[in-house]
């Protein structure tokens, strides 16, 4: 009999992460995956689960504005010549995941290589700080980030649900949780879409096992997605945990 494997897969979405946390609190009761991947803000929070990171830890975070909110810090001239955000708020905020969290099960991160925007899946124990703050570095909004020469952009800039890396780290079972809903002016809705032309196309086996939880309501603006409002993360977190909460109840229990 094959052995199941469950893999816990976090998607991109800047601030709308904290709805991962409250997903992260309903998943903690139920069980404990076998691996976690995450793309951009996924994989900071992945990090923390895969280090058996208890859901109250988490939810702390994200109500700390010194320990989430400002990683994405603008600059005093920001503008598109200056770049919009300060890149080293983020650095900093990655070498304090990196130091803190040690992941207790497989873990791997996603992030995009230029010129060709190829994505990349990074496993632990060889993810450094660098590929943290590489796999949040939104293109035009914060730099790209070099590492051993080459480099590296958001992980979620073409897939944000980076399924494939789960299957590609031996996954049988997939729990996805999507929390970066289509937001903003059209022209960066138009933006997005034309950058996820460029995504691989990918084959997944028609008997995929995927549980795929989505908000139940509206998250927020852009600029929500971008800035830290400590009553955003309060609603952002209790609808995480009662959206996975219900989409569990619906499965047999995972072992």
């Amino acid at each position: 009999m094959k052995e199941v494997k469950t893999a816990l897969v976090l998607s991109a979405g800047g601030m709308f992460g904290a709805y991962q946390a409250g997903a992260w609190q309903a998943i903690e009761k139920e069980f404990r995956p076998d691996i976690v991947v995450g793309a951009s803000v996924g994989a900071l929070n992945g990090m923390a689960i895969a280090a058996g990171c208890k859901p109250e830890r988490l939810n702390e975070r994200w109500l700390d504005r010194e320990q989430s909110g400002d990683a994405l810090r603008l600059f005093p001239n920001a503008g598109w010549r200056n770049g919009w955000f300060d890149p080293q708020p983020l650095r900093e905020q990655s070498e304090r995941i990196l130091a803190e969290f040690v992941p207790q099960v497989p873990f791997g991160l996603v992030v995009v290589r230029l010129p060709r925007l190829n994505t990349v899946l990074v496993k632990y124990p060889n993810i450094t700080a660098a590929h943290l703050q590489a796999t949040c570095s939104i293109p035009l909004f914060l730099p790209s980030v070099r590492i051993e020469g080459k480099r590296f952009l958001d992980g979620g800039l073409l897939e944000k649900i980076p399924l494939w890396a789960a299957l590609e780290m031996g996954a049988t079972r997939i729990i996805a949780i999507d929390s970066l809903p289509q937001v903003g002016k059209w022209w960066l809705r138009a933006g997005t879409d034309i950058a996820r032309m460029f995504k691989p196309r990918r084959r997944y086996p028609k008997d995929l096992d995927l549980t795929l939880i989505r908000p139940s309501g509206y998250l927020g603006d852009a600029n929500d997605a971008v800035f830290w409002k400590k009553e955003n993360i309060v609603r952002w977190i209790e609808m995480g945990r009662n959206d996975t909460a219900a989409a569990l109840r619906g499965l047999v229990k995972v072992a």
